[in-house]
């Protein structure tokens, strides 16, 4: 399992496919450096 994030950690560099089949890499695609990201399981 991954290390947790402490507060001024840098996010590390993911790439996810989002919904639609798009895909986003964090946090190069973020236009704030202050944002909240949620990650929902959605279904088994």
């Amino acid at each position: 399992m991954a290390e947790k994030l402490n507060s001024g950690d840098l996010f590390p560099s993911l790439a996810l496919k989002v919904v639609g089949g798009k895909s986003i890499d964090l946090p190069d695609d973020l236009r704030s450096p202050m944002t909240v990201v949620l990650f929902y399981r959605g279904h088994w």
